[in-house]
């Protein structure tokens, strides 16, 4: 795997630029690079793979700051109260982002420029070269909800722009910087520079509130917390035990592509660890005095009326469903439950996961999520 420098050196030569901004993304770019060289085992495919995803985010890092450089009133582009989804991952949170993103009066971070911020989308002319001309593919086998290129994506991207993420070990088994991440990483800069990218991207274009979603958010609300006091967040929730095994299986499915030594118990002991310490950390937040910031939804009553639980979060926003909003949401749902793909069960016991041992560690949170959803 390159250094530190070539990458820095390729990102230069791609971009003509050299102006990488604040220094903070250098710290979770060394443990990654480190943790990729000794602890991944990558293939080919793998090595390709990250050298160009890396080379890739440094050279958005460059543009992003080459943007401002010459056009420094992006600064001034208001971001309030935005609504951030979280919680665990299967819950329902994708299908709820993409109701949400039925509202035209809302702005989402867009599939196609989640990855690629670059250029502002208001100073394209015409068709964006970023926009797919199919719908685009997701990595990994299995996904749940059809996949639509103008759709909301995830804020794991532009958290990617800091190297301080959750997709990079959906991608690889790099057990320290996962370790580095949870424990020791402060992700203030991470969502400082989120903002920052989010102003970019807004630029130009009416002011909007931005509805935001990422499951792995609970881990690290403290830090998001200092850099969006204003935050809101909609909660969705669904027994552990129904999901666990789904998420580490999609890490499998992904990794498998660029490693030919995949070892399933390590993701199945890396989620069970994540998830439990990312909801004992929700919880702990929400009991320090937010939990008036909390919108929560349960993944059945999601199931059973959608439409019906997108109103109660707009009447708790105060905001109107406008009756184009409600018929676009109507029209998304009944396609999207022609296309979903069955659910599918993966062995426990291919992951090392005891889900007997699984429940006891999410009880808490459990017990915590039954009088949060009791409305």
């Amino acid at each position: 795997m390159p250094t530190i420098d070539d990458m820095l050196k390729a990102a230069v030569a791609q971009t003509d630029l050299d102006d990488f901004g604040d220094d903070s993304f250098r710290e979770g770019l060394g443990v990654l690079l480190d943790s990729l060289e000794r602890e991944a085992r990558l293939n080919s495919a793998g090595e390709a793979f990250f050298y160009d995803r890396i080379v890739k985010y440094l050279s958005q890092r460059l543009q992003v700051e080459d943007w401002y450089r010459r056009h420094p009133e992006i600064d001034e582009v208001p971001i309030v109260a935005p609504l951030i989804g979280l919680g665990l991952p299967r819950t329902g949170s994708t299908a709820l982002s993409l109701l949400l993103a039925q509202d035209p009066q809302v702005r989402y971070l867009r599939r196609w420029e989640s990855s690629q911020p670059c250029p502002p989308p208001s100073t394209v002319v015409g068709v964006d070269p970023r926009i797919p001309s199919d719908k685009g593919e997701m990595v990994g086998t299995r996904h749940h909800v059809p996949v639509d290129k103008h759709g909301p994506m995830e804020c794991h991207e532009l958290m990617a722009l800091d190297f301080k993420s959750h997709i990079f070990h959906s991608f690889a088994q790099i057990p320290a910087y996962s370790a580095w991440l949870v424990t020791d990483a402060d992700l203030t800069s991470t969502f400082a520079y989120q903002r920052r990218v989010m102003k970019l991207l807004q630029w130009g274009e009416p002011t909007r509130p931005w509805r935001l979603k990422c499951p792995s958010h609970v881990l690290f609300l403290e830090h998001l917390d200092r850099v969006f006091p204003d935050a809101r967040f909609v909660m969705t929730h669904r027994d552990p035990t129904d999901v666990i095994l789904s998420v580490a299986e999609l890490y499998a499915d992904i990794t498998g592509r660029f490693t030919d030594h995949i070892d399933r118990p390590y993701i199945g002991r890396l989620n069970v660890e994540h998830w439990t310490l990312g909801m004992d950390r929700a919880v702990e937040f929400r009991a320090a005095g937010a939990e008036d910031r909390f919108y929560d939804i349960d993944f059945r009553a999601m199931q059973a009326d959608p439409i019906g639980e997108v109103r109660g979060l707009y009447a708790w926003l105060d905001e109107p469903v406008t009756g184009e909003f409600e018929q676009r949401m109507h029209s998304w749902w009944t396609a999207a439950a022609a296309e979903r793909e069955p659910s599918h069960k993966a062995d426990p016991v291919e992951f090392g996961i005891d889900l007997d041992r699984v429940r006891p560690a999410f009880a808490h949170y459990v017990e915590c999520a039954g009088r949060w959803t009791a409305h």
